[in-house]
């Protein structure tokens, strides 16, 4: 459970995270009002019902391909950069998509496509601001800021789409599109005169490639993380069915028009802001899994009320606790991957779950849309709300676990050591050996030990990982893995935290010899065949580059 109210400080009392908040607040109401005018055009363009679902795949789409790319750049270059190009980038479309609707130049594929773009700048733009929540405020305030995050969204949503149905209802698409696009100058002037701390920046930068990788790895081997990505997949593949159906609910059950999506569209809004007021109360209460159970039973309730709904007064309500329960769910487990990561792969890990969660929306968006052509949008709800029930029943055996008072701050103590060779951060192939000296009775608990510095040392970059004993001292243990680069083995040690000192502090009570254990590092070299000649007097030749072998 998190920290009491008073051991934090409140986010908006940090000007930086207020001035953004605001910015951003005001960008997403702009997106929702698009988002609105996109949705409603394409029934006006005579699109199909799959069509229609896929306005909404088209935004989440880009995050599955693209959620991982834009971890990376977060993790490894100004992540005030990489926001403000995304937002000039969005701007730029936004521009272009307004001057195509007020000629009336725009298909269903072409509208889709301008949406896919749009969601490439948010996919592109989302894990740097993310990450940046917990740059910019401390890590008792993390939950409360993510919260705030929320909630600001969907104070959006609450008014962006009621507020966007009214424009489109009004004066048409071309206007919600032009609306849009301005709302972007407020985060554009915001992102300019920031200007972070150069600290933030890694003092190593890995290649996007190996950091892309490094990332998954990372995740992977990270069990708490590992579970918030699968229930994220499990929640976001029924959940999706909501709000892809959103627009057939008002035209088809309802038989409303755009205003009537929009008030749709607000109310789940409204339920979302209630979530993410009551949610600094529920993780006072509650442990996480717990939270987010109730969260999905509230999407499931409040889905079958709407699919069943033949009037506002029913399906209202049943969307503010949709919504309610879809902002708490997706805050917890986004809270539980910030805390269970560390800063250096923050982004990445955020990226995942956003691949995770909106990938399987995805999905579920245009499987909404398939089962609605094929059974009608109310039992395509209910047949996705029984999905939902398979993730419910999910939590009984893959609990979220609760992650807030794990220390993820880097130790610090390392220091790089002396060599005797010239190398260079890209010199390697690296190997090293670590030595153990375990008593015979001990070995069952320093097995135990291994297999979680297994999982540490591979998780952190080490490739290559064994565990050997002496034949002739059978007491002497030695741990070996490898790096391709001298850099690699720099960043590993770097990257050891206060939790990962715990296995280590355990081994220091087991090993029966000197500490600090003795090391090994070495740089490999490979044999050749090629002799060179240098010396017509000596019968073995030598390539200071590399090892050689007798004539």
């Amino acid at each position: 459970m998190s920290e009491t109210p008073e051991s934090a400080p409140a986010p908006f009392s940090i000007p930086l995270f207020r001035r953004i908040w605001v910015a951003n607040v005001t960008s997403q109401f702009g997106s929702l009002i698009q988002g609105v005018g996109a949705a409603w055009l394409m029934v006006e363009l005579g699109g199909s019902k799959t069509q229609i679902a896929l306005v909404n795949a088209s935004v989440t789409f880009p995050i599955l391909i693209l959620a991982l790319f834009a971890g990376a750049l977060a993790d490894n270059y100004s992540r005030r950069s990489v926001m403000l190009w995304a937002q000039i980038g969005m701007f730029s479309v936004s521009v272009l998509l307004c001057v195509l609707a007020w000629l009336g130049l725009l298909t269903p594929w072409i509208l889709l496509g301008f949406t896919f773009l749009i969601g490439c700048g948010t996919a592109i733009n989302a894990p740097s601001w993310q990450a940046t929540v917990g740059d910019i405020v401390p890590r008792k305030t993390i939950a409360a800021a993510v919260s705030m995050n929320s909630m600001g969204f969907n104070i959006a949503r609450s008014a962006g789409p009621a507020l966007g149905g009214a424009i489109v209802a009004a004066a048409g698409a071309a206007a919600a599109f032009t609306i849009n696009a301005f709302t972007y100058l407020g985060i554009l002037f915001v992102l300019i005169r920031w200007k972070p701390d150069d600290v933030t920046k890694p003092r190593l930068r890995e290649g996007l490639i190996a950091s892309m990788a490094a990332g998954v790895r990372y995740v992977s081997m990270s069990p708490p993380v590992r579970l918030v990505v699968l229930r994220g997949v499990l929640f976001g593949i029924a959940a999706s069915s909501v709000l892809s159906l959103l627009p057939l609910v008002a035209h088809d059950i309802l038989g409303g028009d755009a205003a009537m999506f929009g008030i749709l569209s607000g109310s789940f809004g409204i339920g979302a802001v209630i979530g993410a007021l009551s949610n600094r109360h529920l993780r006072d209460r509650f442990h996480n899994e717990n939270i987010l159970r109730i969260s999905v039973i509230c999407v499931i309730a409040g889905a079958v009320t709407v699919s069943q709904s033949h009037n506002l007064l029913m399906a209202v309500p049943g969307l503010i606790v949709t919504g309610a329960g879809w902002l708490t769910a997706v805050a917890t487990m986004n809270v539980t991957v910030q805390m269970s990561v560390p800063r250096w792969v923050v982004g990445r890990s955020l990226a995942l779950f956003q691949m995770a969660i909106f990938g399987s929306m995805t999905f579920g968006s245009w499987l909404s849309g398939q089962l609605a052509d094929e059974y009608g949008t109310a039992n395509a709800m209910l047949i996705m709300m029984a999905i939902q029930g398979i993730g419910l029943l999910a939590g009984f055996f893959m609990p979220i676990p609760d992650v807030e008072e794990i220390n993820l701050d880097p130790v610090g103590r390392w220091k790089e050591p002396d060599v005797n060779l010239d190398i260079t951060q890209r010199s390697g192939p690296v190997a090293i050996g670590v030595y153990y000296r375990i008593r015979e009775a001990d070995l069952p608990k320093f097995l135990n030990l291994m297999n979680e510095r297994h999982r540490v040392r591979v998780r952190d970059g080490a490739q290559d990982w064994t565990l050997a004993r002496d034949l002739h001292e059978p007491e002497i243990w030695v741990e070996r893995y490898r790096f391709p680069r001298w850099r690699d083995y720099i960043l590993h040690n770097e990257r050891q935290t206060h939790a990962d000192r715990g296995s280590l502090l355990a081994l220091k009570d087991l090993h029966q010899g000197e500490w600090p254990l003795k090391i090994e590092r070495m740089l490999e070299r490979p044999v050749s065949n090629e002799i060179i000649e240098t010396d017509q007097r000596s019968d073995m030749t030598i390539d200071p580059g590399r090892p050689t072998i007798p004539r």
